[in-house]
């Protein structure tokens, strides 16, 4: 044996014997340290998961997760986010699961995992436990009204659609207001502001849904009077001078929140590592999409289209803040941008979901019986979320200290108190509930 070879060979002994004594020390330090930094090692039980998402703004981050390699980078290089032809779509394909071709969750209505986990939206009204694991964004959706009413340039208030809208019924036409989903968010804000004007949403009305990406050209055809969408279907509105924004939703609750990350219960519960590495892929590009100097480029990416086939144009101004209404109103650089990181953006308040549970009792989709701190304990896991923050070190301040934001106030005075629902409910002169 060369002396060479002989060398190479006290060199492995050498290398095998260290390794064998840094892999006992790693192994006393697990054993000392099970709940720390070691026991965040164990890696995804699996490396793929399907993700449903919808052509709308909010959608963001779940792009820009995939397109950054953020779900590789956790260890999910086979997460697979895929276009829903609808709401409906999402909540049929949830119900399935990757195992029956459905997915694993979605880029969803932060009500509706209240809805699916209830079994108040499914086929038979079957339940299909889900967990909300994460807000995607607050803010930046809007009422659009058709250029019919241009004239009346209506705003947060209205109320002067009450008599226009009277006046059409009367001439035997049909008066159509358009929403995503029965009891989903664009649901309840289009509901919440005409019942502030004095119009009841299911006697003055018919309201009608129609998938997020169908807005405009259904207002184009003139098959409706109104709708609620998100960004940038609003926005393509007003470029097309089809319709004009009545006032975007913040204008009616300022920082609210929108769109959620929800899951599959039974894929949590069985993945639970796979899950947090998803969040934190998430929660990672929530706070790339937030920063300014990314906007064009997050406006680009979401333009493309394999993901919402956009003009460019129609997505960045109001990612800005910079709001043309389409009636004459021009104000830029409002607070009114959609917020993905900001504000405590992602981390999913449990006194906002009690908003959404109250107002679905409001509108009859839930049971005025309906035990709503209970219903939401269940489903929100704002828990994995905080787990989540921690192995990303996030920091201190960006991780609320409860889980509730307090009272919140709306554009019209109305109060809801998280820990009172049934004050905000009687506080509501239109609603299908007896209080």
């Amino acid at each position: 044996m060369t002396t060479k070879s002989r060398n190479k060979g006290i060199d492995r002994r050498a290398f095998l014997k260290a390794s064998a004594g840094t892999a006992a020390l790693l192994g006393a330090a697990q054993a000392q340290f099970p709940s720390g930094a070691f026991a965040q090692a164990a890696g995804p039980e699996v490396t793929k998961a399907i993700l449903g998402y919808i052509a709308l703004t909010d959608a963001s981050a779940l792009a820009v997760a995939k397109e950054k390699g953020l779900f590789a980078k956790h260890g999910m290089p086979d997460v697979e986010v895929a276009k829903q032809a609808s709401w409906g779509a999402t909540r049929d394909n949830i119900v399935l699961g990757s195992e029956n071709n459905g997915i694993d969750g979605a880029h969803i209505l932060s009500p509706m995992p209240y809805l699916i986990s209830t079994g108040k939206v499914t086929q038979n009204n079957v339940p299909t436990p889900m967990y909300l694991l994460a807000r995607l964004n607050l803010d930046a959706q809007a009422i659009s009204v058709s250029n019919e009413f241009k004239d009346l340039k209506v705003g947060t208030d209205a109320s002067p659609l009450k008599a226009a809208w009277a006046a059409k019924k009367a001439a035997g036409k049909e008066v159509k207001v358009a929403m995503t989903f029965p009891g989903g968010t664009h649901d309840l804000w289009m509901r919440y502001w005409l019942a502030a004007g004095g119009i009841d949403p299911d006697k003055d009305i018919a309201l009608i849904t129609v998938p997020p990406p169908q807005m405009v050209a259904n207002m184009k055809v003139g098959n409706m009077d109104a709708f609620c969408v998100g960004e940038p279907w609003p926005n393509q509105l007003v470029n097309q001078d089809v319709g004009y924004t009545a006032c975007t939703t913040g204008e009616v609750w300022g920082k609210h929140p929108e769109k959620a990350l929800g899951m599959r219960a039974a894929w949590v519960d069985k993945n639970p590592n796979a899950a947090k590495a998803i969040l934190m892929a998430v929660m990672e590009a929530q706070q790339w999409c937030e920063k300014m100097e990314n906007k064009e480029e997050l406006a680009t990416i979401v333009g493309k289209r394999q993901w919402f086939n956009v003009p460019v144009p129609d997505i960045l101004g109001r990612l800005k803040g910079d709001i043309n209404y389409g009636n004459g109103r021009v104000v830029n650089g409002t607070k009114q941008h959609m917020k993905f990181w900001s504000e405590h953006a992602s981390y999913p308040f449990k006194s906002h979901d009690a908003w959404f549970v109250t107002e679905d009792i409001r509108w009859g989709k839930f049971e005025p019986t309906t035990d709503v701190k209970a219903l939401v304990n269940k489903v929100n896991r704002e828990d994995l979320w905080r787990n989540a923050a921690k192995a990303l070190s996030v920091a201190a301040a960006d991780i609320p200290a409860t889980s509730s934001r307090g009272k919140e106030t709306f554009f019209d005075g109305k109060v809801f108190d998280p820990e009172n629902p049934t004050a905000y409910l009687k506080s509501l002169s239109i609603k299908r509930v007896e209080v």
